[in-house]
């Protein structure tokens, strides 16, 4: 009888990051994508080699997803934009107003191709419900699904396509819709999770091929797993205050890699505790579980 593998935590050697998100692991390349939003770059890490590479970006960047013709979709705080993942390229097709009704703020894509993207405030003084939700059709039409959000995360869906997640990090909540795959369509909010009491914000999130959400619970250097009903499956110290995403990948997708922060904006600008391992990319081993391949744009 084989013995079970001990779940283990490691602190990647890669490039770190003032505001560490968006983790995607990229079957095709084998490497990790991830952003570094307030840092203003792209990431891209080879777990086998070592070998990492970095595209400075003009703006902020909140979000990374990728296209199946090749490239990316990002969103910057200028807008909506095609990415060329070998030159670094940029070309805008949604932009935002200036000064801004809103930003953009993580995003996934659906089995049918459609980006999926959350909205947050502008005000990050007074934050106010002036954020949502958009869907970024392979047409290129921009629709928008839902409003009422302050800072929008953890968008990700169930393995039969039936629920969305999405989350308000601003008052500790994430929300399920039902979900439409035909059409892309959101309907009947309700609360998922409050996880308050879990002592952090639910922010970026995946679910694994059983269904259960995994969720970095920001300030409370915690990774949660809730199952479907929402209540909880693991919950898992992670080294750092601010874990800010979850991805599974590797090639077997059963390692769950995880971005984080260096300094709480939300907190008046100030580190993560001292912690000189803010910033830093881990990747979490022997967890048993295992992701799904993440859907490419259809545009």
């Amino acid at each position: 009888m084989g013995r079970a593998t001990r779940m283990k935590i490691t602190r990647l050697d890669a490039p770190r990051c003032s505001g560490g998100e968006n983790p995607l692991w990229d079957a095709e390349r084998e490497v990790l994508h991830y952003i570094d939003n307030s840092g203003m770059k792209v990431h891209s890490f080879d777990p086998a080699s070592g070998r990492a590479r970095t595209l400075e970006m003009p703006a902020v960047i909140t979000t990374l997803v990728l296209r199946a013709g090749g490239g990316a979709v990002v969103t910057l705080r200028t807008g909506i934009h095609f990415l060329d993942l070998d030159t670094g390229a940029l070309e805008l097709i949604h932009p935002l107003p200036d000064p801004p009704s809103h930003v953009y703020n993580d995003g996934k894509v659906d089995s049918r191709g459609r980006f999926l993207i959350g909205a947050s405030t502008a005000n990050f003084a007074e934050p106010g419900p002036d954020g949502g939700l958009f869907r970024l059709d392979p047409d290129l039409g921009l629709t928008r699904l839902d409003s009422g959000i302050h800072f929008s995360n953890s968008p990700c869906w169930s393995p039969d396509d039936r629920t969305f997640y999405f989350s308000d990090s601003w008052i500790n909540t994430t929300y399920a819709y039902d979900y439409d795959i035909d059409t892309g369509a959101v309907s009947n909010r309700r609360v998922f999770v409050n996880t308050a009491e879990l002592g952090g914000l639910p922010d970026g999130a995946t679910v694994d091929s059983g269904g259960r959400v995994w969720a970095a619970l920001y300030r409370a250097g915690k990774i949660a797993a809730f199952n479907p009903d929402g209540s909880v499956s693991r919950l898992i110290d992670v080294p750092v205050d601010l874990p800010s995403s979850v991805a599974f990948g590797g090639p077997g997708l059963d390692r769950l890699f995880i971005t984080t922060i260096a300094h709480d904006l939300a907190a008046g600008g100030g580190d993560s505790g001292g912690d000189d391992l803010a910033g830093s990319l881990f990747v979490i081993d022997g967890l048993d579980a295992r992701g799904r391949p993440e859907p490419r744009f259809a545009g």
